[in-house]
């Protein structure tokens, strides 16, 4: 069966479904009733079912199959909908999708924040997150697999990317529950070097406060796993106090008292040099850097 009805049609069909009544859609529309009538006749020959039942003197009530319709019908009408919004959307220069790649480290509270406001901001919008370690939130800007990413300040960036300082996160000196440091008051970096450290690192990149403080290092590329290896008691390290504070390791870790913590990782938003940000990731930027600021 070929499709002849067209959106007229549709539209009114659902308005004489809510509104119970042939001469008050056409008053509504300043139509005659026999061209709503016509117009419904048609699409019921179009679409080879009756959609209503119609007795004189009687409200148009709905067949068995017009009410299975029915919301086919509406979903069509807001499909067209969506189909205008992000129409003018475009028309106004605003990204149709906005690829967003962050840190796996990175907070959560500020992202999802910023994300629900970027939804009411701009309803048409399509949005892809993806969560990396911190080598390959670069790699999927330069290689424009994203357009916007959110990563930890570090000594090396590709030539091919702009960065921009948008908040930063505190870092704490750390080891967990049963490690011999943690009944321990204060400890000072004499001390801290008799314990295997783990750093955070990768094979292209050196954080700020990366250094080694003691002769036995392990390193990894994810805080995630060295907060993994804490709670097991494989050693201390600095950690961002959020990655502290995630209810899976919070009750396992010891924050200490040390005589000197790493500065603070800066986070930064980094984008291509050759694609602009849109009005959408620039809004999303801006908002990411307000939801950072207020939780200091």
């Amino acid at each position: 069966m070929s499709v002849q009805w067209n959106l007229e049609q549709m539209r009114l069909f659902v308005s004489v479904a809510e509104q119970r009544s042939f001469s008050a859609v056409a008053r509504g529309q300043r139509k005659a009733q026999s061209a709503v009538s016509n117009g419904i006749a048609l699409l019921e020959a179009d679409l080879g079912v009756s959609l209503f039942e119609r007795s004189s003197g009687r409200q148009p009530r709905l067949t068995e199959a017009g009410a299975v319709l029915l919301e086919e019908a509406r979903e069509v009408l807001r499909q067209c909908e969506r189909l205008n919004g992000r129409a003018l959307s475009l028309m106004r220069g605003e990204e149709a999708r906005l690829r967003l790649a962050q840190d796996e480290a990175m907070l959560y509270q500020p992202v999802l924040d910023s994300l629900d406001a970027l939804a009411g901001k701009f309803p048409n919008l399509e949005v892809q997150l993806s969560s990396a370690a911190q080598g390959d939130v670069a790699r999927k800007l330069v290689e424009r697999k994203a357009d916007l990413g959110l990563l930890f300040y570090h000594d090396q960036i590709p030539e091919a990317l702009e960065r921009r300082v948008v908040g930063s996160v505190e870092m704490v000196t750390v080891c967990g529950r049963n490690h011999p440091l943690a009944a321990q008051s204060s400890v000072d970096c004499q001390r801290l070097a008799q314990f295997r450290q783990l750093l955070m690192s990768t094979q292209t990149s050196v954080y700020p406060g990366s250094e080694a403080a003691s002769p036995q290092v392990w390193r990894a590329d994810s805080f995630y796993v060295l907060a993994e290896w804490l709670i097991r008691g494989l050693g201390w390290a600095w950690l961002p106090r959020h990655v502290v504070q995630y209810p899976a390791y919070q009750t396992h870790m010891v924050e200490l008292d040390s005589e000197w913590t790493p500065p603070a990782l800066v986070v930064e938003l980094v984008w291509r040099r050759d694609e602009p940000l849109g009005p959408a990731a620039r809004f999303l930027a801006q908002r990411f850097a307000e939801c950072l600021r207020a939780i200091d």
